[in-house]
């Protein structure tokens, strides 16, 4: 018996699509929704049909600053927030308009991860 490949959310085709131009964007399933990855950094999350991109403390203001808020979820007893936060409100209205906080979360990302590289131990 054959299996089927699993099909992506319509959404999370869009989220591709529309971020195209920041280079390959790939939506891979995980944890009940899709992270999206480019270059093998993980630029944004997608739950709840909501998408939510990385940011970090050079970023995040500027999210906060246009009404977005940080993705969050309960973990036992507490709630954990993530450093994803909220595509703007009018952002996914097309490409143009979501590019630039695509080019935002890609600057965290990367930012982010050479901070984790220069911690490594020799």
């Amino acid at each position: 018996m054959t299996r089927q490949p699993k099909t992506k959310d319509p959404f999370a085709e869009t989220c591709e699509r529309l971020l195209a131009a920041l280079g390959p964007v790939e939506a891979r399933r995980m944890f009940g929704g899709y992270g999206l990855f480019l270059d093998g950094l993980m630029i944004g999350l997608i739950a709840s049909d909501e998408l939510y991109l990385k940011a970090d403390e050079v970023s995040g203001d500027v999210f906060e600053a246009a009404g977005s808020t940080p993705f969050r979820y309960k973990k036992e007893e507490r709630w954990v927030t993530m450093s994803y936060w909220q595509a703007p409100e009018g952002s996914l209205a097309g490409a143009e308009t979501l590019l630039p906080w695509g080019e935002r979360a890609l600057a965290a990302a990367r930012r982010n991860a050479a901070g984790k590289k220069r911690r490594r131990p020799r």
